[in-house]
């Protein structure tokens, strides 16, 4: 049975969207890879763009993103690593100045941008996110993801809602998942960002669900239906190394919470209505 969803939203996709492997099993036969994008966006109402995180793309690019989905549909874009890795925070103003205008192309379409600290960035290096933190664009959000437990103390989660900067929930080998599912209840933003990248990359066949994490799912469905009742807006979205075929797991935690997925037969029928693949 669905769980009883209260006020705040819950937006739920995938981390990526350009998989061949899902020719098939999720997007129709046929489907050309420059029409991923406005199929996927038939099926889930945002997405996780992981590119942004190896360069920032040319604006040509983003505007071809905002043009490809429909109005309501929700981008979050990875922070450039040459901001979170190479330059760890230090002395890149500029860049961020550069991703920021970059991202504010997508306009209404853009959610929040993604933090995500090397592990490596351990809790010796908060006097560098202290600086960083309050010099971030006011007028767009921001979630951070660390990959030490060291940075989940209350003092350092205070710095974070200080700045109104979500902590990132990254069900990954980084966290206990126990722990990750406490903090849900004390979201330190209006909103909230949740991840599921699985315990190692082992995975490699994306069309179909390879380890069934079902309990999981249902373990974070309880959680986001209370998260949501603390926030705006949750930003939710599934590696494919979780289970295999991250859109699978997408529209499970979605039958959780009582939404309606939209399965692949539902893709292809479109599909075949007006008149061959997407």
């Amino acid at each position: 049975m669905p769980i009883k969803q209260t006020t705040g939203q819950v937006l739920i996709g995938t981390q990526g969207w350009n998989y061949d492997a899902w020719v098939g099993s999720f997007y129709p036969k046929g489907t050309r890879s420059a029409n991923y994008l406005r199929t996927y966006a038939k099926a889930f109402d945002t997405v996780e763009v992981d590119s942004t995180f190896y360069a920032i793309p040319p604006a040509a690019v983003v505007g071809g993103w905002a043009q490809g989905v429909p109005d309501g549909f929700v981008f979050t874009l990875k922070m450039p690593r040459a901001i979170t890795h190479d330059h760890a925070l230090e002395g890149a103003g500029d860049l961020v100045d550069a991703f920021a205008g970059r991202a504010r192309l997508l306009g209404a379409k853009l959610g929040p941008i993604l933090i995500q600290l090397g592990p490596g960035f351990g809790p010796a290096r908060r006097p560098a996110l202290e600086r960083f933190l309050p010099r971030l664009p006011r007028d767009l959000r921001f979630a951070v993801e660390f990959r030490q437990q060291g940075w989940l103390e209350p003092q350092h989660l205070g710095l974070l809602a200080d700045n109104g900067v979500a902590l990132a929930l990254a069900d990954g080998r980084w966290v206990p998942r126990e722990r990750l599912l406490a903090l849900a209840e004390a979201p330190t933003a209006d909103f909230a960002y949740v991840r599921w990248m699985g315990p190692d990359r082992k995975i490699e066949d994306y069309a179909r669900v390879v380890i069934d994490r079902s309990h999981e799912i249902a373990e974070w469905a309880l959680a986001l239906a209370g998260l949501a009742s603390r926030v705006s807006t949750v930003h939710a979205y599934f590696n494919n190394h979780f289970q295999g075929h991250s859109p699978a797991s997408a529209r499970e935690l979605q039958r959780l919470l009582g939404q309606r997925p939209v399965e692949p037969a539902a893709l292809r029928d479109q599909a075949e209505l007006f008149g061959g693949g997407p």
